[in-house]
């Protein structure tokens, strides 16, 4: 299941950058991530550094850990995510930060698909919702930060 979206900010493409890349802080804005760790912090090029990251997520009757290699690539502006284990057979996704006038076109892409035939069937259902949300809990910490 593949979902995207993408809004036009007020802040920097390096702001919002440093903001999707703070993941350890996720748990302070996003609702539904109630813990949130990261280790094995490496540089894999020049600007380019890697973490894995597990998170711990409670979203209406779903309650699930999974882990996922994040990748930030302060050159290109753009940080990617992608599955170590979990819940899903199959979980990427893509943030870009572009310059666009006074502010920055912010471009949201996520693809994933449950194991399970149960948690793809409710979240099937909800998913545009739950990006949608998910951006706007982004949106709402940039505005706390940088206004």
């Amino acid at each position: 299941m593949r979902q995207s979206l993408t809004r036009r900010l007020p802040y920097t493409p390096q702001q919002l950058f440093e903001l999707v890349g703070d993941v350890e802080r996720y748990p302070q804005f996003v609702p539904w991530i109630t813990t949130l760790t990261t280790w094995n912090r490496r540089e894999a090029g020049e600007g380019v550094t890697t973490f894995d990251a597990q998170a711990h997520v409670r979203f209406a009757i779903i309650h699930e850990r999974f882990i996922t290699r994040v990748t930030l690539n302060a050159a290109a502006l753009a940080v990617d995510v992608a599955l170590i284990s979990g819940p899903f057979t199959r979980l990427e996704n893509h943030w870009r930060f572009a310059a666009d006038g006074e502010g920055t076109s912010l471009s949201f892409e996520i693809d994933f698909e449950f194991g399970s035939r149960r948690l793809e069937r409710i979240l099937a259902a909800n998913s545009a919702y739950a990006v949608a949300r998910l951006v706007g809990c982004f949106e709402d910490r940039a505005a706390a930060l940088y206004q």
